[in-house]
């Protein structure tokens, strides 16, 4: 495949598209700790008329996990989402960091803050299992 850079116009969208996921992800950081500052709240006693049996403690906990877990992944993605904007001002987005090669319009839209062309992610898959053997 020839390296044609993404042209100005594609790389506006392609801007577009990444701020409209950053403001999203933003927003859902910002609503998973509002909810977990209520959950909180409603368990450390400040609504003392409900009752807490262990298993809705044990469920709280376990959903409070999930929340975190969730919420370091939607980070990891806003870091990911930053590090692609670098990437447009430094004039090299939608290059491959592997082989070089431009990555698909098709994958950007998908994974915006993609680092590697399909075949080079696929090899990093491969790597990664053989790995974990």
């Amino acid at each position: 495949m020839a390296n044609k850079p993404l042209s100005a116009k594609k790389l506006l969208h392609y801007e577009e598209l990444i701020k409209k996921e950053l403001l999203e992800s933003l927003a859902y950081v910002e609503n998973c700790n509002k909810d977990q500052s209520i959950g909180a709240r409603e368990s450390s006693g400040d609504l003392s008329s409900y009752a807490f049996h262990q298993a809705d403690q044990g469920s709280d906990t376990n959903l409070m996990e999930q929340t975190v877990m969730l919420m370091e992944q939607e980070r990891e993605k806003i870091k990911k989402l930053y590090d692609a904007m670098h990437r447009i001002s430094d004039g090299v987005y939608g290059i491959c960091e592997m082989c070089g090669s431009n990555i698909t319009e098709a994958r950007l839209d998908i994974i915006p803050y993609a680092l590697y062309c399909i075949e080079c992610m696929e090899k990093q898959e491969i790597k990664k299992k053989k790995q974990k053997r």
